[in-house]
C-alpha cells in the first residue's frame, strides 16, 4: 500500500496501478523523489508537482491542493528569529568604587518604547558572593543573563571546594558570552556592570552588547555616560566616604532624572563590600523643578518646531 503522510493525517491511496491513475500516466518520473518527516513537516516533491489529472475522488484531490498550498509557503517560513529591536528596556547605571567597596545606583523605570510602562524594575542584582551587577537595555535579555549567571555559580559552588568566583571571573565570563552572542548575530541587547570586592581589592567593569569591555573607578551607561561622568570626573576620589559616594551618585541621577525622558524618580541603591552585598530599599530624589530652561523650553530658539 502507498501511503501519504502529512502531520496527524494518513490516507491510504491503493496499490500501484491505482496510483498510476492518481498520479497520471507514469508513477513516477526518473527524476521525481518523495520524502516526508511525519513531525518536522518537511516535504520535497517534483514530477511537476504531482500531476493530478485522473483523481476520480474528490477529498482526495481536495487534500493534495491543500498540500501543494503548503508545500509553496513552508520555504518562506524562517527556520529561526532574532531579537532585532528591544521592547522593554531601563536607562542608566552609575557605579563608582569608594573607600571601602562599590557603590551602584540605577532608576526602576521599564520603557515600553517611549511609554513609561513600568516603575518598579529592579535592575540591580548580587552575583555570588562578592559580586554586584547592574543592568540597562532589554529588561528580557537581562533576565535571560541572570539565569546565565545562577548556572554559573551554581555550577562553582558544586565544586565545594572553599573557592567562589570573584567579580573579575564573573565580568570576564559576561565578556565571553556578550562577544559570543553578538558573534551569531543574536546580541543581548544589554549594558552591564559588574562590581565586587574579593580579598580586599575592588573591581569595577563593563561590557556592552558586541562585547567591548573595560575597567575603570567609576562607571555610568546610556546617558549617563555622556551627563553623569562629567560630575564622576570632577568629583570622585579614592577616599570617597559611604556618605559622600552616596551623595554623588545622587547627583548624578538627579540631572538623569531631569534630562532623560526615560527616567524616573525612584531609585535602586545597592553596597557591595568585602561583607557582603546591601540592597536599599527603592526611594524619591529631591527636585526642583523651576529653573527658568524647564517654565519655558523654547525661549530663544524662535522658528523651531
Amino acid at each position: 500500500m502507498f501511503l501519504v503522510v502529512y502531520g496527524e493525517l494518513m490516507m491510504k491511496v491503493g496499490n500501484s496501478e491505482e496510483r498510476s491513475q492518481v498520479l497520471g500516466k507514469q508513477n513516477v518520473e526518473k527524476n521525481s523523489h518523495i520524502k516526508a518527516k511525519h513531525k518536522h513537516f518537511f516535504f520535497s516533491f517534483s514530477a511537476n508537482q504531482f500531476n493530478l489529472i485522473a483523481l476520480k475522488h474528490s477529498s482526495i484531490l481536495a487534500f493534495f491542493e491543500d498540500f501543494q498550498l503548503k508545500i509553496q509557503t513552508m520555504d518562506s517560513v524562517a527556520e529561526s528569529q532574532r531579537t532585532l529591536t528591544p521592547y522593554v528596556t531601563g536607562s542608566s547605571v552609575v557605579a563608582i568604587k569608594y573607600k571601602d567597596g562599590i557603590l551602584m545606583a540605577a532608576d526602576m523605570g521599564g520603557s515600553y518604547g517611549s511609554t513609561l510602562r513600568y516603575k518598579s524594575v529592579e535592575r540591580l542584582k548580587p552575583v555570588g558572593k562578592h559580586s554586584l551587577i547592574g543592568a540597562g537595555g532589554e529588561i528580557s535579555d537581562f533576565q535571560e543573563i541572570q539565569r546565565y549567571l545562577d548556572e554559573l555559580i551554581l555550577n562553582d559552588n558544586m565544586w565545594d571546594d572553599g573557592n567562589s568566583l570573584g567579580p573579575k571571573e564573573v565580568h570576564n565570563y559576561l565578556t565571553r558570552v556578550m562577544y559570543n552572542r553578538r558573534n551569531k548575530f543574536d546580541p543581548l541587547l544589554n549594558s552591564l556592570v559588574l562590581g565586587g570586592v574579593k580579598n580586599g581589592q575592588k573591581y569595577l567593569g563593563v561590557v556592552n552588547n558586541i562585547g567591548i569591555n573595560y575597567e575603570d573607578n567609576h562607571i555610568a551607561t546610556g546617558l549617563g555616560n555622556l551627563l553623569a561622568v562629567p560630575h564622576l570626573r570632577d568629583e570622585w576620589h579614592e577616599n570617597l566616604s559611604f556618605e559622600e559616594g552616596v551623595k554623588l551618585l545622587e547627583k548624578c541621577m538627579r540631572t538623569l532624572l531631569y534630562r532623560d525622558r526615560s527616567a524616573v524618580n525612584k531609585i535602586q541603591m545597592a553596597r557591595m563590600t568585602e561583607e557582603g552585598v546591601t540592597m536599599f530599599p527603592p526611594y524619591s530624589l529631591k527636585t526642583y523643578w523651576e529653573f527658568s530652561a524647564f517654565k519655558n523650553p523654547t525661549a530663544g530658539a524662535e522658528g523651531s518646531w
